[in-house]
């Protein structure tokens, strides 16, 4: 074998499925364009529909506190990822990592009693 020659084969169910997927997509998308009702009226062309009539501009502000929200909920997520994986393999992993877990939870309470000091959680 010469460098530069490798063909990595292991891959080809990955290149395979990636192609399945993106014919699947397009041939729905193009049979739903074919076989679909087309009966355009005023109310169904509104960005909004829904039943109720829009009030407002549609590029409203948010209040930051919307985005704080977010950012929390997005924060206590990930230590959900990280305990889950850990708690799985906590007779493994030994004395170390549950010091290390015990760490990461009590950086993210003093996060969390920080941000309810701060009001964050209040609307």
């Amino acid at each position: 074998m010469t460098p530069g020659s490798y063909i990595p084969t292991e891959y080809f169910p990955v290149l395979v499925l990636i192609l399945v997927s993106i014919a699947f997509g397009l041939g729905v998308i193009l049979i739903g364009g074919l076989v679909r009702l087309k009966r355009p009226y005023k109310e169904k062309l509104t960005p909004y529909e829904c039943g109720n009539p829009m009030v407002g501009a549609p590029r409203e502000q948010f209040s930051v506190k919307f985005y704080i929200i977010a950012m929390l909920f997005v924060v206590f997520d990930v230590e959900a990822v990280f305990l889950y994986p850990w708690a799985l393999v906590y007779e493994d992993i030994g004395l170390y990592a549950l010091i290390a877990m015990i760490l990461f939870i009590d950086i993210l309470l003093a996060g969390y009693v920080y941000a309810w000091q701060k009001k964050a959680f209040d609307w």
